[in-house]
């Protein structure tokens, strides 16, 4: 079985047909953009999020306690460590432009054509995120998403692991400028300062609506060069 599964892992599967590109883009857009979706696929966002701060706070030397996703599609990633400096900062940092970075690392492997390969990644990942979860919501979520990537991964067929990879990598890129517009829009409406852009402003004297005009300009040029690499041979693109 360990080697049927290297051998998938390190199989080489190019990019498919141009329009079957432009077709999982489109699908990914809609999973981003349509009322009725979003609110359900944005639990896939705020993994990423929480996650990204995890991954930070562990490389830079703090302790991960445990992470929460809650229904509201908000979630809460807990560390130690000292709670100013460069670690502290970047670790609150890292959740919102989390997604476009995995969508842009994404983006890099299938454009090498390691399709299978990426999603094993991930359900490596979901594995080792399942090990940090602190409430019953939160298991939920991940264990669902491990259901799928688990199902496609081992018994989907090579255009259908092809198709989901891309869905879900132009889903990231797409997705991650969208949360920072919302933390704009809720950061006008609301008087509570406790985001992640606040939080950074608190710690670095930079004004929190700079800290989300970074976020969204690193967000949207993760997406433009993702685009770039998974669509070489569309046609007029």
């Amino acid at each position: 079985m360990l080697a049927e599964i290297w051998d998938r892992i390190t199989t080489v599967q190019p990019l498919p047909a141009p329009g079957t590109v432009l077709l999982t883009a489109a699908l990914a857009l809609a999973l981003v953009v349509v009322p009725g979706l979003w609110p359900v696929t944005r639990h896939a966002v705020t993994v990423v999020h929480e996650a990204g701060h995890a991954v930070v706070a562990v490389l830079v030397g703090r302790r991960l306690t445990g992470i929460r996703l809650h229904s509201d599609t908000s979630g809460l990633t807990v560390s130690r460590g000292l709670p100013r400096g460069p670690g502290m900062v970047l670790t609150l940092l890292a959740g919102y432009p989390a997604a476009a970075v995995l969508g842009l690392a994404s983006a890099a492997v299938l454009a090498q054509g390691y399709a299978v390969g990426l999603l094993w990644g991930l359900l490596l990942a979901l594995v080792l995120l399942l090990l940090q979860i602190r409430n019953l919501f939160g298991l939920w979520v991940v264990l669902v998403g491990l259901g799928g990537v688990l199902a496609v991964t081992w018994w989907g067929s090579p255009a259908v692991q092809s198709a989901t990879a891309l869905t879900l990598t132009w889903f990231w890129l797409l997705a991650a400028p969208r949360t920072v517009l919302e933390l704009a829009r809720s950061r006008r409406r609301e008087r509570s300062r406790t985001s992640d852009a606040d939080q950074l402003a608190r710690l670095t004297r930079v004004p929190a609506p700079v800290w989300v005009v970074l976020m969204l300009l690193a967000c949207l040029g993760a997406a433009a060069l993702g685009a770039t690499w998974l669509l070489p041979n569309v046609p007029g693109l």
